[in-house]
C-alpha cells in the first residue's frame, strides 16, 4: 500500500441542507487523525456537526476557512493515507509519555474555543490561564473564572469599548439566511385563535405527581397541542405540505418539527410521525429531544424531514407572537403564554379561565384563509374538548 493523497468532502447532512458554514477547525495541518476521528465543525439553520476523517492519516491542506458557506459535496481539506506500517508506527510515538504530557498542557477543547471566541479571548490570553483541569488542561470554568476578572499587564480593568462588534456565529447566520429566504419567497398571512385550556390545566396538575411516577417524564400543553396539530393535519392535510418550485409536496405523514431556544439560536427537533403517536409517546419524545437540543447532541436523524412547526414563544411570557415559516414547509403554528382571564361560562355567570393564543402563520400560494382558519378552529376544539 503506498502513499496517496485523498480529499474529504462536505457529506450531506440532511434532505433539505444544501450548505453549511465553517465553525471551526479541531485539526490542524500536520496533524495525524484517525479514522472516524472529527476534523472540524460545521453548522447549518438546524444544528451544528462535527465532521469526521474517512480515513487515518495526516491532513496536509485545509481546503475551507473558518466562517465560510461550502456545499454539500465541496472540497473540505486533503489527507495523507500513509503505508500502513507508517500509521502503526505513529501511534507509540503520539501515546509516548511525554508528548501526551504535552498536548494534555496544550489541548484547547472545542468547548474551550468556542467560550474564548465568545467573550473574545484571545489565544495569547489562553496561554497565560493555568489549567485546572487533568495533566494542566485549560477547562471552561478556567476560562470563565478569566472573563469574570480581565486584567491588564499593570492589573488594570479593561474597560469596555463603547461599541461591541460581535460577529455572527455560523449558526446565527444559517438561521437569518433560511428566515430572509422564507420571508421573501412565501407570501405570509396569519391568524390567531383564543384557546380556553381550562379543563386540560386542571388535569395536568391533578395527574402531574402520578405521571411522572409511573412514566417518568412531564406531561404538558405542548404534547397536548402536538396532538391537537396532528389530528387537525389528517383533515387539513395542504397544512402539512412543502414547495418545490412550481410542485406541491403533499406528505402523508406528520414529522412535527420543535422550536427549543439554545445559547446561540434556535434549533428544531422533529418528532416523526406524530399522526401515529398517543400523549405519552408524544411526551416521551418532546422530553427526549428538548434534552438533547440544550445538551448540543442532537442527531442528524433528530432534525432531519420536518413537515410542520410548532413554536412556543410563551415560555418567555408572550401573548401573541407572528412567527416566520421555516423554508421549504407552508405552515407554522405559535403557542402563547397561558393567562387568566374572567369569561363568562353560562348565560349568568362568569369565572376565571385559563387561556392561549395560537396563532397559525402559512404560505397564502398554497393555502386559502378559511381553510387555515378551519384547521386552527380544528385545533382549538379538540383542546376544549379534551375527555
Amino acid at each position: 500500500m503506498s502513499d496517496r493523497i485523498v480529499e474529504m468532502h462536505l457529506p450531506k447532512l440532511g434532505e433539505s441542507i444544501v450548505s453549511a458554514t465553517i465553525v471551526q477547525w479541531l485539526k490542524e495541518e500536520g496533524d495525524t487523525v484517525m479514522q472516524d476521528e472529527p476534523i472540524l465543525e460545521v453548522s447549518t439553520d438546524k444544528v451544528n456537526s462535527e465532521i469526521p476523517a474517512p480515513h487515518a492519516g495526516v491532513l496536509t491542506e485545509k481546503l475551507a476557512v473558518e466562517n465560510q458557506e461550502i456545499d454539500v459535496g465541496a472540497p473540505l481539506a486533503k489527507l495523507l493515507i500513509e503505508k500502513k506500517e507508517k500509521v502503526l508506527a505513529a501511534v507509540p510515538q503520539v501515546t509516548s509519555p511525554d508528548i501526551q504530557t504535552q498536548e494534555k498542557n496544550d489541548f484547547l477543547t472545542p468547548a474551550v474555543l468556542n467560550l474564548a471566541r465568545k467573550n473574545d479571548v484571545s489565544l495569547e490570553d489562553l496561554t497565560q490561564i493555568k489549567g485546572s483541569g487533568q495533566g494542566g488542561r485549560i477547562t471552561k470554568k478556567d476560562v470563565e473564572g478569566f472573563i469574570e476578572k480581565p486584567s491588564l499587564n499593570n492589573g488594570q480593568v479593561e474597560p469596555k469599548p463603547d461599541v461591541e462588534k460581535l460577529p455572527m456565529t455560523g449558526l446565527r447566520k444559517a438561521i437569518a439566511e433560511n428566515m430572509v429566504r422564507s420571508f421573501y419567497q412565501a407570501p405570509h398571512a396569519s391568524l390567531v385563535a383564543e384557546v380556553d385550556v381550562t379543563d386540560i390545566m386542571q388535569a395536568i396538575k391533578a395527574n402531574k405527581a402520578a405521571f411522572i411516577e409511573e412514566h417518568g417524564v412531564k406531561i404538558t400543553i405542548t404534547s397536548y397541542i402536538i396532538q391537537a396539530i396532528a389530528q387537525a393535519v389528517q383533515k387539513y392535510p395542504m397544512v402539512n405540505a412543502s414547495v418545490d418550485k412550481d410542485t406541491i409536496l403533499m406528505k402523508r405523514f406528520v414529522n412535527l418539527g420543535i422550536a427549543v431556544s439554545i445559547e446561540n439560536g434556535v434549533v428544531v427537533p422533529v418528532i416523526k410521525n406524530c399522526q401515529e403517536k398517543g400523549l405519552l409517546c408524544i411526551a416521551k419524545e418532546v422530553a427526549r429531544l428538548s434534552k438533547h437540543a440544550r445538551g448540543s447532541t442532537l442527531s442528524q436523524e433528530d432534525i432531519a424531514d420536518g413537515s410542520i412547526t410548532m413554536t412556543n414563544f410563551g415560555m418567555s411570557g408572550m401573548h401573541i407572537g407572528i412567527p416566520i415559516i421555516r423554508h421549504p414547509e407552508v405552515a407554522i403554528v405559535g403557542v402563547g403564554s397561558i393567562h387568566k382571564t374572567v369569561s363568562p361560562i353560562s348565560d349568568t355567570a362568569f369565572g376565571v379561565r385559563q387561556k392561549v393564543f395560537l396563532t397559525l402563520t402559512f404560505d397564502h400560494r398554497v393555502i386559502d384563509g378559511i381553510y387555515g382558519a378551519d384547521f386552527l378552529n380544528h385545533i382549538k376544539t379538540s383542546l376544549e374538548n379534551v375527555t
